[in-house]
């Protein structure tokens, strides 16, 4: 099983832009990381008319769509699918680890983001949070990153790699 490493706070609190600053910066320290989103909505990747729609409203259970540049598996699920599932769907070959973004709940560490502007007070930290990211500072009992400061996060999540999986 890949690891996984969870990006978790409050809608609102930079989940996603985080993710995006740090892939090119764990990739310069020769990571390889897939990333797994939640949605709390009904998320279509494909395009209601298009061919390979059709095929899933025709029955097909799976649609692989592939061009030169990339591919993507579409499954159809007749109920939530787990965490690790998800995770064995990657190839091990492209992929060192997964960060994963939400699935708050599951028994996964994580780093657990939070700005001083946001109304909802910082989530009670259990036992999977690793570090806490913020952009003000916090008296706590696991590290402290500043969640503006990108190389700090992605050295912290080498770090964790290395003592994981081992030495890169």
């Amino acid at each position: 099983m890949l690891p996984m490493l969870g990006i978790t706070g409050y809608s609102g609190s930079g989940k996603t832009t985080l993710l995006e600053k740090l892939l090119p910066a764990l990739q310069q320290r020769n990571l390889r990381p897939a990333v797994i989103k939640h949605s709390h909505h009904n998320a279509q990747v494909d395009k209601e008319g298009k061919d390979s729609w059709r095929m899933k409203e025709a029955g097909a259970a799976q649609v692989i769509m592939a061009c030169d540049q990339r591919w993507a598996l579409m499954t159809e699920t007749q109920q939530s699918v787990s965490l690790p599932y998800l995770t064995q769907q990657f190839d091990r070959a492209l992929t060192d680890f997964v960060l994963v973004e939400g699935f708050k709940q599951e028994p996964i560490e994580k780093i657990l983001l939070h700005r001083q502007g946001m109304t909802k007070p910082l989530p009670a930290l259990d036992d999977y949070v690793l570090a806490v990211a913020t952009d003000y500072s916090l008296a706590c009992e696991k590290p402290v990153l500043d969640i503006n400061h990108i190389d700090q996060i992605a050295d912290f999540i080498v770090a964790w790699y290395q003592h994981k999986c081992g030495e890169i």
